[in-house]
């Protein structure tokens, strides 16, 4: 039974068609020359299921349905292929072709030459281990070997390629092209240098005509003063616009600063960019980082003239100093940092409040130098062995920072103080100074308050902690919020934000590791490229009367 089975399907087994020959010029027999051959000489034309091959002169062997052929060769298939070379084989039995020798193969988007190629009709694939250069309109790729998959006009390589193109150019070891639509799929380390950027990317797509890219490996976007890192990258070259998602990183390298987030928009020409979901800013000033973090950053502006913009619960953190506020607004050009709305700032153990509070720096040393605030300002620090409070009340404040430190503040307008004295040796209580001036002078070493300056004293005295009760000893409007204050960098984010951010690290972390060496899927527009639309119905002509 098994016998009969496969001769059965031996005997459905469609025969090879034989090749024909259409035309030559002379038709001999030539032992000598062509044993157990034909040889066909000027014009030759041949015919084999759909393929036409032409030349100069050849040798065909009818019983092994087998050509060669000798100068001007072209084979044809359709409208699809045309294959042209000085010297080619080509096998009916087998439907395989053979060209060398200056061998060119055209295809209605693509030009390929290299000096062999290999023509398998099965599978309907040409393929070549020579060097080739291939001419796409503004595309020309250069490689060691490649593949063309005719149906789906792809170009595959393995090898070293290169894709020159006016804007740019494209190197990698894995590398798919579509010569219809320029679609391009990277795998493994790739780079695609420009005059305007660098990128780099282990798994990507670029469409070569509307100047598009995604990537999605260990993939980041180098311009001179900025490198962009992400999960995911989507980039236009046209806008220079490029977005980014998930373990977002963007490195300022000339104002030394980073931004990272969970998503990124990054408007190059427009010196812009925006940063969502976990999103913190870190600036470097005096050796020591500043974090800032806000639901949403905004950075605008050319290097020198950069503003930095936070929103929604902003929070911020330097050695020394922290704080909150709604909003902030920071301008590298005047050196101007506005916390607006609700701000607090913690300066070292003292708490400090207002409606409006400035932060100002100095370009020239790059480094902080005073602080403003106007209306209600406050300042709170615990009594260091009591449970009272030690406090500072005015209408405004204005401070000169020291060495990165809050050093000599003023507080002027209606100022009023409690303040717990005590004695330098064994800081016994002496007792509490509660008085009311114009203004006051502080003077802070290491953030603590080491002497107090009343001007135009008013009212006030040193009250022995027994005479003074405990309702007299808080100024109205004291509130003390010391288990919000932001003691490290980690303190900036809310347990949503750390919830989300353990989340979509994991996400890209399973991702990557399930996606390691799987090359990206072919899109829709690439498979669906050539589909015609559906033809426009004519519309009938009227009828004569």
């Amino acid at each position: 039974m098994l016998l009969l089975s496969v001769q059965s399907i031996f005997a459905q087994a469609p025969k090879p068609k034989t090749i024909n020959i259409e035309n030559s010029d002379l038709v001999e027999i030539n032992q000598v020359l062509v044993p157990d051959g034909v040889l066909l000489t000027g014009n030759v034309k041949v015919n084999h299921d759909g393929v036409v091959l032409t030349c100069n002169k050849a040798y065909f062997f009818q019983k092994e349905n087998y050509l060669k052929a000798f100068g001007n060769v072209q084979l044809v298939q359709g409208d699809t292929l045309f294959l042209n070379s000085k010297y080619a084989e080509y096998s009916g039995n087998l439907k395989k072709a053979f060209a060398t020798g200056d061998a060119v193969m055209s295809s209605p988007d693509a030009t390929l030459r290299t000096d062999t190629i290999n023509f398998d009709r099965n599978v309907q694939q040409v393929f070549y281990n020579t060097k080739g250069t291939i001419v796409n309109k503004d595309n020309t790729l250069v490689s060691k070997s490649g593949r063309y998959y005719v149906e789906e006009k792809k170009f595959q390589f393995l090898t070293e390629v290169t894709i020159t193109n006016p804007k740019y150019v494209i190197k990698s070891n894995h590398l798919d092209y579509y010569s219809n639509s320029g679609h391009t799929y990277l795998f493994g380390p790739s780079t695609i240098t420009s005059q305007s950027n660098y990128i780099y990317t282990e798994k990507g797509f670029y469409d070569t005509k509307k100047n598009l890219a995604h990537f999605l490996r260990r993939s980041y976007i180098k311009y001179d003063d900025r490198l962009i890192e992400g999960d995911s990258l989507y980039y236009n070259r046209n806008i220079e616009f490029a977005s980014a998602t998930r373990n977002v990183k963007i490195t300022d390298s000339i104002n030394r600063g980073i931004v990272k987030g969970h998503y990124a928009e990054i408007y190059k020409l427009k010196d812009s960019m925006f940063v969502t979901k976990r999103a913190v800013a870190i600036n470097l000033v005096e050796k020591d980082s500043v974090y800032i973090h806000g639901q949403k950053l905004m950075v605008t502006g050319k290097e020198g003239e950069r503003i930095l913009r936070a929103y929604k619960n902003v929070r911020f953190y330097k050695i020394d100093m922290s704080g909150k506020c709604d909003s902030i607004h920071s301008n590298s050009k005047t050196a101007l940092t506005k916390l607006i709305g609700n701000p607090i700032l913690w300066n070292g153990e003292s708490q400090i409040t207002g409606d409006i509070m400035h932060l100002i720096g100095d370009n020239n040393t790059k480094k902080l130098d005073s602080l403003k605030v106007l209306n209600n300002t406050f300042i709170v620090s615990r009594d260091t062995l009591g449970t009272g409070y030690n406090q500072v009340k005015g209408i405004n404040l204005f401070g000169k920072f020291k060495d990165g430190k809050l050093h000599d503040v003023d507080v002027i307008k209606n100022t009023e103080v409690v303040y717990y004295m005590r004695n330098d040796d064994d800081h016994e209580l002496i007792g509490i100074n509660k008085n009311v001036s114009s203004k006051i002078n502080l003077i802070l070493e290491n953030n603590d308050i080491q002497t107090i300056t009343f001007f135009n004293k008013v009212d006030g005295d040193l009250w022995p902690e027994a005479d003074l009760p405990e309702n007299a000893r808080k100024l109205k409007g004291l509130r003390w919020r010391g288990d919000e204050r932001i003691k490290s960098k980690d303190d900036i984010f809310t347990e949503e934000d750390n919830e989300m951010n353990d989340k979509l690290v994991k996400e890209g972390k399973d991702e990557a590791t399930k996606n390691k060496n799987v090359p990206m899927k072919v899109r829709k527009e690439t498979r669906d490229y050539d589909k015609k639309k559906p033809a426009v119905k004519p519309v009938p002509a009227k009828s004569k009367k």
